[in-house]
C-alpha cells in the first residue's frame, strides 16, 4: 500500500517533532511591539546595507534560528527585506536537512 510519499513502508518518512530544547516563540502584542521597536531603530534591511544598498526591512529575523537554540529577544533580532530573508531562510531549511540526514 502506498500514502504517496514515495517511500516503503518499511522505510517511512520519520514525523517532524520540534526539539524538546527548543526556544518557545514570542507572539501577540509582545511580538508586535517589538517589530516596531526593531524597525524604529534601523528600519533598513541588515544585509542590504552590508552591500552597499538601502533597502526597506520589511522582517524580523532571527540572527541565529530559534530552532538551532537562538533566544526569541531583541539580542538576537535583525530587519531583513523579503529577498534576504527568504534566501537566508532557505539556507536555514537546507542545514536542518543536512542535519536531519536528508
Amino acid at each position: 500500500m502506498r500514502d504517496g510519499s514515495g517511500r516503503c513502508a518499511k522505510h517511512p518518512k520519520p514525523a517532524w517533532q520540534k526539539p524538546a530544547n527548543a526556544t518557545k516563540r514570542i507572539t501577540g502584542r509582545r511580538l508586535q511591539r517589538m517589530r516596531a521597536a526593531l524597525f524604529e531603530r534601523n528600519p533598513l534591511c541588515v544585509e542590504c546595507q552590508k552591500a552597499g544598498r538601502d533597502t526597506e526591512a520589511t522582517q524580523r529575523d532571527h540572527i541565529v534560528p530559534l530552532a538551532e537554540g537562538g533566544p526569541d529577544d531583541a539580542t538576537n533580532e535583525q530587519g531583513l527585506c523579503d529577498a534576504c530573508h527568504e534566501e537566508k531562510s532557505l539556507q536555514e531549511a537546507l542545514r536542518g536537512r543536512r542535519r536531519a540526514g536528508w
